[in-house]
């Protein structure tokens, strides 16, 4: 428990720190499921974030059907629910956009991202115990951004003074996360994601790299996502 512990608190503090920062330009909302859906996330941390990893995989931000629903990175329902067997309460966020209601448990849309990682994952380790034995899966960003028309706004796409500070923030949390954990290999899901990995640990004793992003809106990920990914951790040696 010694590691979920430490990362429990440093999640404390990441929040602290986020609460300190404003995003008055293109964002018409901005939810922090770390807040309103602490509880699964504490969950998920003191029942998978034991001990050491060897492979860490970062995503970039909350899906709005997904880590915004459940607080777990990647968070679709069913993978939550069924397959981590999380629990905890989930609240609302203290704004709603009312094109992005937050219904947690009750949730019935599926997220196509969390959907196929976590499928895969699954389907090659068989239980979460088994996979999170030697891996773990974050987000750079827990902060969810829409527009005024509801659509989801990703953090590179703020105006740059919101922007710089954020990152500043989110580097500090993903370094204090990456040396509890200690892993081996650093995997970006998205080359977003890889980016933060390599400018946060350049020059550092650690295999960066990256598969494709899961995500219906990256063509790349309708063409047999499963087996790209499969190939491309094959190849890092992560798995034979």
């Amino acid at each position: 428990m010694k590691n979920a512990s430490l990362l429990i608190e440093e999640t404390a503090r990441f929040l602290k720190e986020l609460k300190e920062l404003s995003f008055p330009g293109k964002a018409a909302a901005v939810y922090n499921p770390l807040e309103y859906a602490g509880a699964p996330y504490t969950n998920y941390l003191e029942r998978f974030a034991q001990g050491s990893k060897t492979v860490f995989f970062l995503g970039m931000n909350p899906g709005p059907w997904g880590m915004a629903q459940t607080g777990i990175p990647f968070g679709e329902i069913q993978a939550v629910k069924e397959w981590m067997k999380i629990e905890g309460e989930i609240h609302s966020p203290s704004a709603v956009h009312p094109k992005r209601p937050v219904t947690g448990w009750d949730t019935t849309r599926s997220e196509v991202s969390g959907r196929r990682l976590w499928g895969l994952f699954s389907e090659r380790y068989g239980s979460p115990c088994e996979f999170f034995k030697d891996n773990f899966v974050g987000n750079y960003c827990p902060l969810v951004f829409m527009e005024e028309s509801g659509k989801n706004l990703t953090p590179d796409k703020l105006p740059s003074q919101e922007k710089a500070p954020l990152f500043e923030a989110c580097d500090k949390h993903l370094k204090a996360v990456v040396e509890i954990l200690s892993p081996q290999y650093l995997i970006g899901v998205g080359k977003f994601a890889e980016k933060r990995l390599a400018a946060v640990f350049s020059g550092k004793d650690y295999i960066i790299a990256s598969i494709i992003h899961p995500s219906p809106a990256n063509p790349a990920a309708n063409r047999d996502w499963n087996g790209s990914v499969t190939e491309a951790l094959t190849k890092l040696g992560i798995w034979s």
